[in-house]
């Protein structure tokens, strides 16, 4: 478990981070939001072979996880063939959590190379209208 907030994504830099998941387990990276409007980008690749991957919404760290909402289900990427990349918009305050899968693999462990980042909307406020 990484749990990291806008404003460390903020910071990553263009970096990319590495995870490394062992056979038959997986990480998380919960990301906690309380501005709205926001959209949360990743890229990501594996090594060797491919993840699978899901996003996740919970409203605060109380709401069981069966009453979280699943915001990407779930899926088996080839990430060690192509790069994946994605975005989620921020709807509502909460914990957004990316789910680094590798439970299906029994004996090899990944590592995974990734970047976060966190875009906030441009809002035009006419100010450069004559």
């Amino acid at each position: 478990k990484l749990p990291l907030s806008v404003e460390e994504i903020l910071n990553f830099g263009e970096s990319n981070r590495e995870l490394f998941i062992k056979s038959s387990t997986y990480s998380i990276i919960p990301i906690t939001v309380t501005e709205m409007g926001l959209t949360i980008s990743w890229i990501f690749s594996s090594d060797p072979k491919s993840i699978s991957f899901s996003v996740v919404y919970q409203e605060s760290e109380d709401t069981p996880l069966d009453q979280c909402k699943v915001l990407i289900p779930m899926t088996r990427c080839n990430s060690h063939k192509e790069t994946i990349r994605g975005q989620v918009k921020v709807r509502n305050s909460g914990i957004y959590t990316l789910i680094f899968d590798n439970t299906f693999s029994r004996f090899i462990s990944k590592r995974v190379f990734y970047h976060l980042a966190v875009e906030r909307p441009v809002i035009y406020d006419g100010s450069d209208f004559p």
